[in-house]
């Protein structure tokens, strides 16, 4: 045991190489002890990869099986055991569902996956669709899995179509031809999911002069300029739809095209694509010179007496993170200046620090214009996926 002790340390300081040369048996009489430190036998049993002794495997399944153990050490071995026909009875009863250790759910449907349990399919379909790239990539894993035991047209015909996780799944196993049908699918991720799998660029301009509905045509010109690169042929075919764009009451044309620069780009499979292709063919707005706007803000500032702190960027305001403004103390409250642009605010400052700033060029964000929803732009925000306002997004800050 001490050679595992001296290849492993301490947690992540492990010598996976090193551990690899130990004696198979040792390493597994090792993981099987529950008393020595989950932070060494998690990488020991990597290290058994492709050598479980037989003789051990008993041992090591009771690990698996035992939900006080540590899921790190339990998910590594599922991997490791994941193909023994044995577990399967135990992984498909319903006292799994009790089992909530860390990703413990996403382990235990992986390895049916791996085992062929058809039964599976529906909660991987689900994990493949899921906004988290952990869980999708445990999701696709199963599905494939299935898919390479019993072939794709199995299970195409044991999916469904109604729930919108089934339509994705099979996108993913079906021929690419028939993809360019689910750019009309009523649901955008589903939509998302099949303009990104396209390859062919002569059916999707093909299919700009059939698809039924206009969010289809700029799902298919998206996915056509993602291929091409062509942006004047984006522009055209913006053009010859009319240049269709999500209209947000109260949004002007600055607001506007900052937020469509800065997120229409990175926004979640829901968004309007719109937003998408209006960030294609419009010209983005000139961000301002970070130095010299800031400077001018604490000039104002100081002018107007209200000795103003130098200025920290939102991820050290906060010490951790980044995000989209920097921010000012004076006096005791805080005013934020905007990366994209000339835009600033405050939630608590005195309100002479607006006509200061004003008066330097700057444009404030009032209470009425920060609450603007900007309606179908799906952003990243603290776990959330969905519209934010115009304050959140011009004074973004994510840890």
């Amino acid at each position: 045991m001490r050679n595992i002790e001296l290849l492993a340390p301490a947690a992540r300081q492990v010598d996976a190489a090193g551990l690899r040369e130990l004696d198979a048996d040792e390493l597994a009489r090792y993981v099987a002890d529950p008393a020595h430190p989950w932070w060494r036998r998690e990488p020991c049993v990597r290290a058994l990869a492709g050598r479980v002794p037989e003789g051990r495997v008993a041992e090591l399944i009771a690990r698996v099986q035992d939900p006080d153990d540590t899921s790190d050490v339990r998910i590594a071995l599922l991997d490791l055991l994941g193909t023994r026909a044995e577990l399967l009875p135990w992984l498909r009863h319903e006292d799994r569902r009790g089992d909530d250790g860390f990703g413990m759910r996403e382990a235990f449907l992986a390895a049916r996956g791996r085992l062929g349990d058809r039964s599976a399919l529906p909660e991987l379909a689900t994990l493949a669709a899921s906004e988290w790239p952990r869980q999708q990539a445990v999701g696709k894993a199963g599905l494939y899995a299935l898919a390479r035991r019993y072939g794709n047209e199995a299970i195409l015909a044991d999916l469904g179509d109604e729930r919108p996780e089934d339509r994705a799944a099979r996108l993913r196993l079906q021929d690419e031809e028939l993809n360019v049908f689910a750019l009309a699918d009523p649901d955008r991720s589903v939509a998302f999911l099949a303009q990104s799998l396209l390859t062919d660029e002569h059916r999707l301009r093909a299919y700009l002069n059939e698809a039924p509905t206009t969010e289809a045509k700029l799902w298919a010109a998206y996915a056509l300029y993602h291929l091409t690169e062509d942006a004047a042929e984006a522009r055209a075919i913006y053009d010859r739809l009319g240049r269709p764009r999500v209209e947000v009451a109260g949004l002007d044309e600055e607001l506007r095209g900052v937020i469509v620069h800065e997120y229409a780009g990175g926004c979640k499979e829901r968004s309007d694509p719109r937003w998408r292709v209006e960030m294609l063919c419009t010209e983005p707005p000139g961000r301002p010179d970070q130095d010299e706007q800031l400077g001018r803000a604490v000039a104002a500032l100081t002018a107007a007496g209200f000795e103003p702190a130098s200025p920290v960027s939102a991820g050290n305001h906060h010490q951790q993170g980044e995000g989209t403004y920097h921010a000012i103390a004076c006096r005791g409250s805080l005013v934020h200046i905007s990366t994209l642009g000339r835009f600033a605010t405050s939630y608590d400052a005195d309100p002479t620090a607006r006509q200061a700033l004003e008066a330097a060029g700057f444009r404030w964000i009032d209470d009425e214009t920060g609450a603007i929803k900007v309606t179908d732009l799906c952003v990243y925000y603290f776990g959330g996926r969905v519209p934010l306002t115009v304050d959140t997004l011009l004074f973004y800050w994510q840890d």
